[in-house]
């Protein structure tokens, strides 16, 4: 359990301290990180942080989809209460979950996490049986619209992270979700779902889906990448330096380091078209060449993903 693991001082939790301190964001989205029903796990993460010297005085989290039981065979494969049968793949109710840390105030936060996915306009659903459509919500972990109320204006942080698009068969029934999750912002954006965002937004998270390598589906990814969100295409040292030469995408631009499916780009900030971005880059190190103080063990330690950030200049 993260909580336990932060308490106690873990060496990962120490790594994902120094993450943290070199990307020295504003604001920040947290994927893949267990939490609790009461936000304990939150709460000392934060004052870690405010230990080594990063404040963040506002937060969001909630636990999400991950390891909800519903009861059902979702996955129709005849067992259940199985991690698969949950709303999102999980042990337990909170794994893997999210959390937004923020400098600036936080707005009440709209959620579409218990979306059903047969609701969803648009969608390309597979269900098991009736019963698992009657239950089965689209967000594998959760959908937020966190409205930051930053100096320069507000703005609307879109935060999901996706289901991974493999582990499943013919049906591709996880990739079909993974796009649908993508999906739920197209349509937020286009006003459904009680949306547009009131101000601008910035579509941010896991989405799992590399542009060019690697399984997925790429129509909604592409679809949006040119029309409503511009792309600021953030590039890394370290993905550079560690290429995969059988892949065809940029390999500056990765963000993960996969056995098996090697290095691939499945984590985005997508601002909204207009917004102007002053930088972008993915935080990873080559080594013995530390980016921002931070170095390639660290980065590695702290995850298998890398962080990516994106500078933009609200009006004023």
């Amino acid at each position: 359990m993260l909580l336990r693991d932060i308490l106690r001082g873990d060496d990962q939790v120490d790594a994902v301290v120094e993450v943290i301190r070199a990307a020295s964001a504003d604001v920040l989205l947290l994927t893949g990180m267990d939490m609790d029903r009461e936000g304990a796990t939150l709460a000392a993460l934060t004052d870690r942080l405010s230990e080594s010297g990063i404040a963040y005085p506002h937060s969001f989290t909630t636990m999400g989809n991950t390891g909800l039981r519903t009861g059902v065979d979702l996955d129709g494969d005849g067992r259940l209460e199985e991690p698969e049968d949950a709303q999102g793949f999980g042990r337990f109710p909170g794994e893997g979950s999210m959390a937004v840390l923020s400098r600036y105030p936080l707005a009440p936060v709209q959620e579409l996490t218990d979306l059903l996915w047969r609701d969803l306009p648009g969608g390309d659903p597979w269900f098991a049986s009736d019963e698992a459509a009657a239950v089965q919500r689209l967000s594998s972990v959760a959908h937020w619209d966190v409205r930051v109320e930053a100096p320069g204006g507000p703005l609307h942080l879109l935060a999901f992270s996706a289901t991974p698009p493999v582990f499943d068969g013919e049906e591709d029934r996880n990739g079909r979700r993974a796009e649908d999750e993508l999906r739920v912002w197209q349509v937020y954006l286009d006003g459904g779902l009680s949306g547009p965002p009131d101000g601008p937004a910035v579509i941010a998270g896991r989405i799992n889906v590399d542009p060019v390598d690697g399984e997925g589906r790429r129509t909604v990814l592409r679809a949006m990448r040119s029309g409503p969100l511009q792309d600021p295409a953030p590039e890394g040292p370290g993905g550079m330096a560690e290429a995969d030469a059988r892949h065809n995408g940029p390999p500056g631009q990765d963000t993960v380091d996969w056995d098996g499916p090697g290095n691939l780009r499945v984590d985005y900030v997508l601002p909204q078209a207009g917004l102007e971005v002053a930088g972008a880059g993915v935080l990873w190190p080559v080594e013995g060449q530390p980016l921002n103080g931070l170095s390639l063990a660290t980065a590695r330690a702290a995850s298998r993903h890398r962080l990516v950030w994106v500078d933009l200049v609200l009006d004023r």
